[in-house]
């Protein structure tokens, strides 16, 4: 009926009560999934880079101070995570390999149309550099405001926005 707030959620799991933990789990699943899709562009990489992002989050839990929003400094740890997965690993875009997020279309013809634009994205997206990408991913998927982007990334927000700009830029170039 009410949600409860994420900082309580927080709180009640480093207790040790483990439904606040899956309730944290479950709020969140789809959005890292769907940022790991985007940001690696192929959905077993995205799976691997969801599960290092909980594991990191379960283990730093109890140095959430709250001083922001847990969504925010989930996110955080989510770019850190993909900086990692990138340096261990090679890019690589197989478009074959992507799945595009499921939602609710209202008849299949729409669902395919959809499910084009969404692939023709996030192959557009794998030619962006990591820093442009990470501010595309948190300025349209993840509803950041610059400021909060810019102390995400430990960037000014000039920088986020200059970013931002140019990674539009080359997406329009890519999908036209």
């Amino acid at each position: 009926m009410f949600k409860k707030r994420d900082e309580k959620l927080v709180e009640q799991a480093l207790q040790g009560n483990k439904k606040a933990w899956f309730t944290l789990i479950s709020r969140y699943e789809t959005a890292m999934y769907q940022y790991g899709i985007r940001m690696t562009g192929n959905s077993h990489d995205a799976a691997d880079l969801m599960q290092e992002i909980f594991i990191s989050v379960f283990r730093s839990l109890a140095c959430f101070k709250g001083e922001g929003s847990f969504k925010s400094w989930l996110y955080r740890i989510a770019h850190c995570r993909c900086i990692e997965l990138y340096r261990k690993r090679k890019p690589h875009s197989d478009i074959d390999d992507i799945q595009a997020p499921l939602c609710g279309a209202p008849c299949p013809e729409m669902q395919l149309y959809s499910d084009r634009e969404s692939r023709a994205l996030t192959q557009a997206m794998q030619t962006l550099p990591l820093g442009q990408k990470a501010v595309v991913e948190l300025k349209f998927f993840g509803h950041f405001t610059f400021e909060e982007i810019a102390q995400q990334m430990d960037i000014s927000v000039n920088t986020a926005k200059s970013r931002l700009y140019a990674a539009l830029a080359k997406l329009k170039l890519e999908l036209e």
